[in-house]
């Protein structure tokens, strides 16, 4: 168990301070795919701004988006995805969860900055995303298709089975190893899912995730003061320790 919990924690390190992650995280659609076609630009769109997240307890979480099921499944990713160490808190006491429910209800879930107009074809990745659901829709088929699976495979839901069954089952999503009879592509899924856990640890605070900045101070990252380069040299190939600084802060 313990080597499992710091072998993920390492992955979270190496995916942000890398500069990418180990899965390719879809972007927002331009164009539709046409056989033969060159890739078109991509086009990095950031999340919707959000009030302030104050430091509330996961039970008094207010929901805009996700039910009841796929809140207990989100809740349990994120608990799994980054459990509490010495490091940080678990998941959803960091605020993961409230940050993917706050990006599924507004404009990014909302698909408002996606091409929706199809042809729907099966594009290559560097086409980006090409589905016809919104990344809302996306994630409510997907948790359903996830939950279906489990239950076909595990006997029992994702929150219910073990963590090594959950382990089992998000590695085999990553890796193309898993289908969903009846829902949106796995893989595409899980793409989606990694991209906004990813998000909600290491975006500012005021987007609902990353709560006392427990993202950035896992990675040293110092915020969003915009002198950190006179520190570069200075510390170079030693600890650099600082309170970071978030938006609010700054206001």
């Amino acid at each position: 168990m313990k080597n499992d919990v710091l072998d993920r924690r390492a992955f979270l390190k190496r995916a942000v301070v890398g500069g990418a992650v180990a899965v390719i995280v879809p972007q927002p659609q331009t164009a539709p795919a046409q056989q033969g076609a060159p890739a078109p630009a991509q086009q990095v769109v950031p999340p919707p701004v959000q009030q302030a997240a104050p430091a509330l307890s996961p039970a008094s979480v207010a929901y805009s988006y996700l039910n009841l099921e796929e809140q207990t499944f989100v809740e349990t990713l994120v608990d799994h995805m980054l459990p509490a160490d010495a490091l940080s808190p678990k998941g959803t006491d960091i605020g993961i969860n409230t940050y993917i429910d706050r990006a599924l209800a507004g404009g990014w879930g909302k698909g408002e900055r996606l091409y929706m107009q199809g042809p729907w074809k099966l594009g290559v990745p560097s086409q980006g995303y090409q589905l016809p659901l919104t990344p809302a829709e996306l994630y409510r088929a997907g948790i359903a298709a996830a939950n279906a699976f489990c239950v076909k495979t595990y006997g029992k839901s994702f929150d219910k089975i073990t963590e090594s069954q959950r382990e089992e089952f998000l590695l085999g999503l990553q890796a193309g190893k898993v289908t969903f009879e009846n829902g949106p592509p796995a893989r595409v899924f899980f793409t989606t899912m990694y991209q906004t856990v990813m998000e909600g640890m290491f975006s500012d605070p005021i987007y609902g995730g990353n709560r006392n900045k427990a993202g950035w101070k896992i990675i040293g990252f110092p915020g969003v003061i915009a002198v950190h380069y006179q520190n570069v040299e200075k510390f170079r190939d030693k600890k650099y320790t600082t309170d970071p600084l978030s938006i609010a802060d700054m206001s």
